[in-house]
């Protein structure tokens, strides 16, 4: 226990401290930056884009030490603290992912409503950055904080374009990037249409709203049988080694290669079961 304590202890230290032990090459830079660009946009999605990628990793190290601590010191089985360990790193990943998908279904409603606002307000006259920043006020409530962060962007550098792209990163959704990217063209290269497009556009996204709403009510079935399927073995393993005997068994080599088999197994019937219940995603635009 002490060991596994050490070692864990040693490996979250060595991980904080490697950008400034191990500065890496250009090469690596680009990598890097490209992982830390994608989990930057994912913060952003789920509403945590103030969140710094470092601090999000050393929470991910923390809370799979505090996990492994407790799997190893409740059952004394050093490959369920390993189990643990790798559950408690990418639990905040999960969870910022399932917060993600929540806020992006969430906004999937109001998003017709918002390219309604703008048609209203291009047909009454309004420029289009006033058309866009008049959404702070009268756009639905789930999105005015970040059309508030855009008037008050723009009425400070003046530039629309750079405006668009940071509400563009704060969004970090699909559906905000076409409107965006819509409300860019118009702006850059003008064109009379633009309210015909934008009518056409909320069609649209209402009745793909209303199909995915209707698909994945019927397919909520397949995540509860993928989550229940997964949890219920483990859950009577970690009762199992309560046990004095099973915690002696759990802990030889035979053992250990038992639970890393059913570790893998888990997690590959996990992502099938996922796979087969998950709906095509839009990729977003110009990222």
């Amino acid at each position: 226990m002490t060991l596994l304590l050490g070692c864990l202890l040693a490996a979250g230290v060595v991980l904080t401290a490697s950008p400034w032990l191990f500065p890496a090459g250009p090469s690596r830079n680009l990598s890097r930056s490209h992982g830390s660009g994608r989990l930057h946009s994912m913060l952003g999605a789920a509403g945590l884009g103030n969140v710094p990628v470092p601090v999000f990793l050393l929470l991910s190290v923390l809370c799979g030490v505090l996990l492994a601590a407790l799997a190893t010191a409740l059952t004394g089985v050093v490959a369920l603290g390993l189990c643990a360990a790798v559950l408690g790193a990418t639990l905040p990943l999960v969870l910022v992912r399932w917060r993600a998908r929540v806020r992006r279904m969430a906004h999937r409603a109001l998003w017709p409503d918002v390219v309604d606002h703008l048609i209203g307000s291009v047909r009454s006259g309004l420029a289009l950055p006033d058309a866009v920043a008049s959404l702070a006020r009268t756009g639905p409530e789930g999105v005015r904080e970040e059309f508030i962060g855009f008037e008050r962007d723009y009425r400070s550098t003046g530039s629309f374009g750079g405006s668009l792209d940071r509400l563009k990163d704060q969004l970090a959704d699909p559906v905000p990037d076409r409107i965006i990217e819509t409300l860019r063209m118009a702006r850059e290269v003008g064109g009379a249409d633009l309210t015909t497009v934008l009518r056409s556009l909320s069609s649209y996204l209402r009745t793909d709203h209303a199909v995915r709403s209707e698909v994945e009510a019927r397919q909520s079935w397949v995540r509860s049988a993928a989550k229940l399927g997964v949890a219920a073995p483990w859950l009577i393993l970690l009762l199992l080694s309560t046990r004095p005997e099973a915690s002696v068994a759990y802990n030889s080599p035979g053992g250990a290669v038992l639970i890393g088999i059913g570790a893998a197994v888990s997690i590959f019937a996990y992502r099938v079961m996922l796979a087969l219940g998950r709906l095509p995603q839009e990729k977003r635009w110009f990222t």
